[in-house]
């Protein structure tokens, strides 16, 4: 099943996002990580998301419907070297202020190289959602080692030990081979339909999967 998603509109500032009840799910990950691709993959389109050779071209939060209660929102990618230090700077607190005062984010794919494991951006990224100051629920983090096509059978298993630091175990993808892709959807759906349940029962299946931030 695909996520039959379209664009809606892009925001400069947390100002500037919708408002509605949709369960938003951002993605989010170094510049070139394959954050377009796996939009397109998950969506089984190819333009849905712009993919560029050159990094960095995401500089706003970019919102995709995908029916009445789901949108897809692509965070900037960051660690872009090339970057002015004053524009790198500028998407970093875009990225925090969504990540901190967003109550209808319910979910982080956060997406890494499978070839260089989770760096200190990612972990910074990981704990934004465990912050104590975070307005509503703390959001469920799915963890996705993107490109493991580029990995050798060998090179898996220590490719993979690389994550443990950082909580949640991988889902291994590739959006050139389709690896993965539908275990990634499939995560996503759960988090829409246990939100769905817990928006009708105080007690559901939505406070116990997604949990409350101490």
């Amino acid at each position: 099943m695909r996520l039959d998603a379209k664009f809606l509109c892009s925001a400069l500032t947390i100002a500037e996002c919708p408002r509605w009840k949709r369960v938003e799910i951002a993605f989010a990950g170094r510049s070139n990580v394959g954050k377009s691709s796996l939009l397109n993959a998950l969506a089984g389109r190819r333009n849905l998301a712009r993919t560029s050779k050159t990094p960095g071209r995401t500089r706003c939060l970019n919102f995709f419907t995908v029916g009445e209660r789901l949108a897809l929102v692509d965070l900037p990618g960051h660690g872009y070297a090339k970057m002015a230090h004053s524009e790198a700077d500028k998407i970093a607190l875009l990225i925090e202020q969504y990540l901190r005062q967003r109550r209808e984010l319910k979910t982080l794919v956060l997406l890494i190289d499978a070839r260089r494991g989770p760096q200190k951006e990612e972990f910074a990224l990981a704990q934004l959602l465990q912050d104590p100051s975070r307005v509503g629920d703390c959001p469920h983090l799915i963890v996705v080692a993107t490109k493991c096509d580029k990995l050798k059978r060998a090179e898996r298993r220590p490719a993979l030990q690389r994550f443990e630091a950082i909580g949640a175990a991988p889902s291994i993808c590739s959006s050139l081979t389709g690896e993965g892709i539908d275990q990634v959807r499939r995560q996503i759906l759960q988090i829409v339909y246990a939100h769905r349940a817990g928006a009708s029962s105080a007690t559901g299946p939505a406070k116990t999967q997604a949990g409350e931030c101490s």
